[in-house]
């Protein structure tokens, strides 16, 4: 097999199993756990800290909402088993970079990586995330080429593939839907979240040993996690967050 050809193949079983590389860079934080302090001792520093790295990862939500909230049916899906593409997105986003979500991923596990504060972990996390996801994107842009043929070829040429080219922005066709967003993206949140105050208990319980989660991560926690009920809810239950063409 061609070397094109098998890192294709490598991708496109990557990108089925996507899903699942968070839990091999959990693992890696608890490993990195052994090493995790507050910065400079100071708790005041740590919550500062950790607040920014919040806002990164919520940068990603950011990106992958402006997204999913304007791309039409059966394009910037969840999907796993197979690559699915019945239009090709060039505008709002796409326009800029051509792969937007996983844009937004990288951002979402970079606050992640950052909230241990150990460099190397960080440097790891990257590193991991670009070998993985070259190849998704590498499977993805075969069966877009394939696809729509020399139009993704052109929109390709001028569109970098993971750095944004703001100067390339170009209004999305259809209006920003912010209950396909909700409906899409409420499990990403909820994960953010989540993840954070896991390791935000770990971390104390390594520094002070004891088990107790500060009262704003309780308090996000709990938000997040009724507003995530509630969306999931009226996803599995009601068809409140359909929408026509999305």
């Amino acid at each position: 097999m061609a070397l094109r050809e098998e890192l294709e193949s490598t991708g496109n079983w990557l990108f089925r199993w996507r899903s699942y590389l968070p839990l091999a860079f959990i693992g890696l934080f608890l490993v990195a756990l052994r090493e995790y302090r507050y910065p400079y001792d100071s708790e005041r520093i740590d919550f500062f800290w950790e607040l920014f790295c919040l806002l990164v990862s919520f940068s990603g939500l950011a990106i992958r909402a402006f997204t999913v909230g304007h791309a039409p049916r059966k394009t910037s899906g969840r999907n796993t088993k197979e690559q699915v593409a019945e239009t090709l997105n060039t505008t709002g986003s796409y326009s800029v970079v051509r792969h937007p979500l996983y844009l937004g991923n990288f951002f979402m596990w970079l606050g992640i990586a950052l909230f241990a504060h150990i460099w190397w972990l960080a440097v790891i996390f990257i590193l991991l995330f670009w070998i993985y996801y070259e190849r998704i994107m590498l499977a993805e842009e075969a069966f877009l080429r394939d696809k729509f043929g020399e139009s993704y070829v052109i929109w390709a040429r001028r569109t970098p593939a993971f750095v944004p080219r703001l100067s390339n922005y170009t209004r999305p066709h259809l209006p920003f839907s912010a209950k396909t967003v909700l409906r899409r993206e409420y499990n990403g949140c909820f994960a953010v979240v989540l993840v954070m105050s896991a390791f935000e208990l770990l971390g104390d319980w390594k520094v002070e040993r004891k088990i107790e989660l500060d009262t704003h991560w309780a308090v996000l926690l709990g938000v997040s996690l009724t507003v995530w009920g509630v969306l999931r809810f009226l996803k599995k239950r009601t068809r409140l967050l359909d929408v026509e063409g999305r």
